[in-house]
């Protein structure tokens, strides 16, 4: 399995600027990457088409956006439609990260009918999960894990095999060390991944081997020790793939 590395741009850059980081990230990555890589890039929205002009149809890099409304059209205001994603050049989106959640307010049963609607529409998706410090601390961390895997992935049960596992990645992310610095240590990933991927499994053998990836503080220093990990298949990074030469040494790590 390719190890998939992952860029959520957040609320950044403007189309200049997302089409300059975009060109220096394919400039460093035509002069070489691991063979065992995926990268995928998640701008805002109004830089998607121009991040896929510079990196939509590399081999092995994948465009896509950090939310969407899971409607055809109609009277959202202020929403965004798969269709428009897919004529600016997205393929995946992410749902569910910990912002949607607890900024945001989206509810587990909402973010089942947004991965449900995405998968059904051929879209890719990301979806994120993970728990407070309150609830690691509490004791909480299974009860949490489970909620959000059973409902989240509640609507998919049933859908082709081959559609889960070519279009469904799952991201662990503490939600405590999101933009903290603080990363959780190896023994803590470990045992996450382990949970997510038991979790996984309870859900039915279509979704058992769903790539892993790990969220939270990511930096070029930390990513190859957390890549080198035997269930981590992958990283999800914030902050540090801001700069392209900070990204192209993660997905080098």
């Amino acid at each position: 399995m390719k190890k998939i590395i992952a860029a959520n741009w957040k609320m950044n850059k403007n189309r200049a600027q997302a089409r300059a980081t975009a060109e220096e990230l394919a400039s460093g990555l035509s002069a070489g990457k691991p063979a065992d890589r995926t990268v995928m890039v998640f701008p805002p929205f109004l830089a998607i088409a121009e991040v896929n002009t510079v990196l939509g149809g590399r081999a092995g890099t994948l465009v896509g956006a950090q939310n969407f409304y899971p409607a055809e059209s109609g009277a959202y205001t202020g929403e965004i439609s798969l269709a428009m994603l897919a004529d600016a050049g997205a393929s995946w989106v992410l749902v569910g990260h910990s912002e949607r959640r607890h900024v945001l307010h989206e509810s587990d049963s909402f973010l089942a009918q947004k991965t449900q609607y995405a998968l059904r529409q051929q879209f890719g998706v990301v979806l994120c999960i993970g728990e407070t410090l309150e609830e690691r601390e509490s004791g909480r961390l299974s009860d949490v894990l489970t909620r959000q895997i059973e409902q989240g992935l509640s609507g998919v049960l049933g859908m082709s095999k081959s559609l889960l596992q070519e279009k469904l990645i799952i991201a662990y992310e503490p939600v405590w060390a999101i933009g903290t610095g603080k990363v959780a240590g190896e023994k803590e990933v470990l045992e996450a991944h382990a949970l997510v991927k038991e979790l996984l499994g309870k859900q039915g053998d279509d979704l058992s081997s769903l790539p892993v990836l790990y969220g939270g503080s990511v930096k070029p220093a930390n990513a190859q020790a957390l890549l080198g990990l035997a269930n981590v298949d992958g990283l999800l990074v914030g902050g540090a793939s801001l700069e392209a030469k900070s990204f192209l040494n993660i997905i080098n790590a």
